[in-house]
């Protein structure tokens, strides 16, 4: 049965330079997805990032509202709200906050486990 889940009832990861918070998963139920809202802060507010990797699934970033850089294999590119990112199973990346104001993004991965970052 479908259902609407607040952002408010997602769990915090305490993944570290960001809260992100996954609204649906496997412990939600879903059978193929795992959707995560995630808030960067300002550079001067936030942890340094580092690179991660997804060896399991590809991952979808689109961005909400903010300013960044997408960093992947030494190259990075200017995001910005209205933007989506496709990143390749396997492939290290991270998103940083260039901006004065939080960087909120909305993270889609095509499985309901996903697995750890590497």
């Amino acid at each position: 049965m479908a259902r609407v889940i607040s952002l408010d009832a997602a769990r915090e990861l305490g993944l570290p330079g960001r809260v992100s918070r996954e609204i649906v998963s496997a412990a939600d139920g879903s059978a193929a997805v795992t959707l995560r809202h995630v808030e960067i802060p300002p550079a001067a507010e936030g942890a340094a990032r580092e690179p991660h990797s997804h060896s399991d699934c590809e991952e979808c970033i689109h961005v909400l509202s903010g300013a960044g850089m997408f960093w992947t294999r030494g190259s990075e590119q200017p995001v910005s709200a209205g933007d989506t990112i496709l990143v390749p199973p396997g492939e290290p990346h991270y998103t940083r906050n260039s901006g004065d104001e939080p960087l909120v993004l909305l993270c889609f991965f095509p499985t309901a486990s996903l697995g750890k970052h590497k």
